[in-house]
């Protein structure tokens, strides 16, 4: 396991604090967590930008025309 020091603004700091005591859980778990949310969110938009350059534009555009029409009818 590694060890990162992070420079942050002390009330940021003292915001993630409070953040931490909130969610009853340390400084350090809260930081791994929300590294781990950040790195999701990474991997997800570069598969799906992978996806969409090897994909066809107008049947992407066609399936969300379809999604819109079925979400759209419940509304």
């Amino acid at each position: 396991m590694s060890t990162l020091t992070v420079r942050l603004p002390d009330d940021k700091h003292n915001r993630l604090k409070a953040l931490a005591a909130h969610r009853k859980i340390s400084m350090n778990k809260l930081i791994e967590e929300l590294s781990t949310q950040a790195i999701a969110e990474f991997d997800t938009e570069v598969r799906f930008r992978t996806l969409a350059a090897s994909g066809d534009p107008e049947k992407g555009l066609q399936l969300l025309d379809k999604l819109d029409n079925h979400f759209g009818s419940k509304r």
